[in-house]
């Protein structure tokens, strides 16, 4: 058992990020591969992007600090520190407006 300081986690991988070709820095939280239950903290400098990717699953996300807006079909959606969302199941996109850090959760009820 441990506990994780995240602002610290988030900093070191900010730090990561802007020296990235691709703006951005990820790290698994918890479960993994071999896990039904997967969390990912995903550190995205201003100004970059996850391009647009199949859903993984059900998954949702949650911005722990910035903002960051979530695009999905034609929709997109502005999000900030403290917002959650319940990823749909279609082709989606999140663009870091400031530099932002958020927590994807997925479930993949062993679809490995």
């Amino acid at each position: 058992m441990e506990i994780l300081d995240l602002d610290a986690l988030i900093d070191e991988h900010l730090e990561l990020a802007y020296s990235a070709h691709s703006g951005r820095s990820s790290c698994t939280l918890a479960g993994g591969r071999e896990h039904d239950l997967r969390q990912t903290l995903i550190v995205l400098a201003g100004g970059n992007a996850l391009h647009e990717h199949d859903s993984p699953g059900e998954a949702t996300l949650q911005v722990l600090r910035g903002e960051a807006t979530f695009t999905a079909g034609d929709g997109a959606l502005a999000m900030s520190a403290g917002d959650f969302l319940v990823i749909p199941p279609i082709r989606h996109g999140l663009e870091a407006v400031t530099d932002c850090a958020v927590v994807l959760t997925v479930a993949t009820r062993g679809e490995r």
